[in-house]
């Protein structure tokens, strides 16, 4: 499996950002201000994450996504390692993320990632989206925000 940018030329991955967030409007939206990252298997795309610049040396990790029938074999671990590895390169000191309040896998995920819970943007997805979204028989309602302080590689310069 291989991580790149998304080619200029190519069609984002709509069915498979739709998954992670079902509001066209705001895929759009994420697509036209960010970076969109795929992991491709046998010249297929199999999972998708967005990289979006909010604040000065802070970037958000969003619309993290896999294949259904890929899911459960590391791949959003993968996902998210890159973008950790991409942001430290890029400069940023900090990373968020964000998810709902009923998606226990990825909370758990973003943790073991090294994440850790800053806040809960209360009925985030009532005041955003038009119908109801349930996970795991749970309505999705509040965004859970966390992040991570990014520790910036120093490089060791020897002198001769």
């Amino acid at each position: 499996m291989i991580i790149r940018k998304l080619y200029v030329d190519e069609k984002p991955p709509e069915k498979l950002l739709l998954l992670a967030d079902p509001s066209q409007r705001l895929v759009d939206e994420y697509l036209k201000r960010g970076e969109c990252f795929v992991a491709e298997e046998e010249e297929q795309i199999i999972g998708v994450y967005v990289f979006l610049p909010t604040r000065p040396e802070t970037v958000e990790l969003i619309n993290i996504a896999v294949m259904e029938n890929q899911q459960g074999k590391g791949i959003g671990k993968q996902l998210v390692n890159h973008a950790l590895h991409i942001a430290k390169k890029k400069g940023f000191k900090t990373i968020e993320i964000g998810t709902g309040n009923s998606s226990i896998t990825q909370l758990a995920l973003y943790q073991k990632c090294g994440f850790r819970i800053t806040g809960v943007d209360i009925d985030y997805f009532v005041r955003h989206y038009s119908e109801k979204i349930f996970e795991n028989n749970i309505q999705c309602r509040d965004m859970i925000r966390l992040s991570q302080d990014l520790k910036v590689e120093k490089v060791n310069i020897i002198k001769r």
